[in-house]
């Protein structure tokens, strides 16, 4: 092997080492879980992350979610053998049911649909009508849960993951 080549190798060999760790914490949503905005009424209101996973996450989520799929229908709470695949159904269903609440337009409220349950994320003027979107999601047949995780205002930390800031530079995550 040439010398110039010898010394390359070394290069390309941390090259494609450095290649393959940003390759692996790229966060994806891997499993295609419904992520979706309701309104965007209140401004300055933490953004989630939504359902994104790396690759790592990834490979120790799947076990969970096979188990979790399958546990419902042995339940007999489901009559599909996988609990997931009623998310995409779902998801537009809980879509329609929050738009419709009085007052949402005020908020900034997005939504994850995983396994028949609903997660409601982003902010809120009031209690109340955090009270009255939990409510709706519930009433759509096939929920099982609905987990609120708003915020009163826009103040303060949420309890959910947020999104990366956004730069000029940065691309647009398509959801």
């Amino acid at each position: 092997m040439p010398l110039r080549l010898r010394r390359a190798a070394p290069v390309a060999l941390l090259a494609m080492a450095c290649a393959a760790a940003i390759a692996s914490s790229e966060k994806k949503n891997w499993f295609d879980d419904p992520f979706f905005q309701v309104s965007s009424g209140a401004h300055g209101c933490p953004v989630p992350e939504g359902p994104l996973y790396t690759a790592e996450e990834r490979r120790s989520q799947m076990h969970a979610r096979l188990e979790r799929g399958t546990s419902c229908w042995l339940e007999g709470k489901c009559s599909d053998s996988n609990a997931y695949r009623y998310d995409k159904v779902l998801a537009p269903k809980v879509q329609a049911a929050l738009g419709a609440v009085p007052g949402v337009k005020r908020a900034s409220v997005w939504a994850v649909v995983q396994r028949r349950w609903v997660y409601l994320q982003g902010c809120v003027p009031s209690r109340a009508l955090a009270q009255r979107l939990t409510q709706a999601a519930r009433a759509v047949p096939d929920v099982e849960l609905v987990v609120d995780d708003l915020m009163i205002g826009t103040h303060g930390k949420p309890s959910y993951a947020l999104a990366p800031p956004r730069t000029e530079t940065s691309p647009r995550r398509k959801e």
